[in-house]
């Protein structure tokens, strides 16, 4: 490859109130609040030394208006580009100083998907609160780890991003010989980037990483001190796929969350993808419970790049069926 993509960077959401999304975000869940400018509340998690990672942006509608990954340098954003522009995608760039804390970008829709992408190489750097440890509360969300997503063909996602743009394949579900789901990575963990068999393209989650498995709990119970139990919507649980601890939960304005921990190294040159079947009960959840009907069926619009508009789904070329768990029974 010409170029190197780091890892999964940064995610911009519409909301309807910024003041809602603050108490949720920064008092729910715990994020740190970077900087608000009346429009955008821009968070970051403990660990992370930019500027945030979620943009939370004030809108008629919530959507979602691009995934960005970071990459290591310039070179990399122009060789990148030109590979969007030889498939005839149309490139906006974005010079430095134009949004808020990052550099020279570029946002694109993906060829294989159409949803829209961000790539940047810098953004500003502020204080780490790692080890501020009376600064942790909520969820103690400490960095973006991942984006999960449903499309409508995931073969056709997942040799766009295996070949084109370098991602590796940590475990995939099959269903009737066919790819259902892939997990890719560039950083070396389970995931980066998601694909899921249905209507699409739409986004189904963020994930967020905490440091350990007793943060989520903890996160249960002070949401639920809140008064924001009815944001829980699946877990706690393990996922059999990744072995991470999971809490999905959706914000008050209906877009879905993960906090995610425990998963594991992908880094060697001769890891091999793990395969699941659709209907082993274990590959969602590895205590077995199924997961609520919302959460096949609920899902957050991509906005175009040109338009602002929602992003038309498509049908899906596979059935997308919940799984069979009369064998755990």
């Amino acid at each position: 490859m010409d170029f190197n993509i780091i890892r999964s960077a940064r995610v911009i959401f519409h909301v309807t109130d910024l003041n809602v999304a603050r108490d949720f975000y920064v008092n729910g869940l715990g994020f740190i609040e970077s900087e608000c400018d009346g429009e955008n509340l821009y968070l970051r998690g403990l660990e992370e030394h930019n500027h945030h990672s979620l943009v939370l942006r004030k809108a008629k509608k919530a959507g979602v208006e691009a995934l960005a990954f970071k990459v290591w340098s310039e070179n990399d954003l122009e060789a990148l580009s030109l590979l969007f522009e030889k498939k005839g995608a149309d490139v906006h760039w974005f010079e430095k100083g134009s949004q808020r804390a990052i550099g020279r970008s570029f946002r694109v829709h993906d060829t294989s998907t159409g949803i829209p992408l961000e790539f940047y190489a810098e953004m500003d750097s502020v204080n780490r609160h790692l080890q501020d440890f009376h600064l942790y509360r909520g969820a103690k969300v400490q960095r973006i780890d991942h984006f999960n997503c449903m499309v409508p063909n995931v073969q056709e996602a997942f040799d766009f991003y295996i070949n084109e743009l370098g991602f590796r394949c940590s475990e995939y579900t099959e269903a009737q010989n066919k790819t259902w789901a892939v997990w890719l990575f560039r950083k070396p963990t389970v995931h980066d980037i998601a694909f899921m068999n249905g209507k699409g393209p739409r986004l189904h989650h963020v994930g967020f990483t905490l440091s350990d498995s007793q943060s989520v709990l903890q996160a249960c119970d002070h949401l639920a001190s809140l008064g924001y139990a009815n944001a829980i919507e699946r877990g706690p649980g393990r996922h059999g796929l990744s072995n991470a601890f999971f809490l999905y939960l959706k914000d008050p304005f209906g877009i879905r969350i993960e906090l995610y921990t425990g998963d594991y190294l992908t880094s060697d040159p001769d890891f091999k993808p793990i395969r699941w079947d659709l209907n082993d009960p274990r590959r969602a959840t590895y205590w077995g419970q199924p997961a609520p009907d919302s959460w096949f069926e609920e899902t957050t619009p991509f906005l175009n790049l040109n338009s602002g508009d929602e992003i038309p789904v498509k049908d899906t070329d596979l059935t997308q069926k919940k799984p069979d768990f009369s064998a755990w029974r």
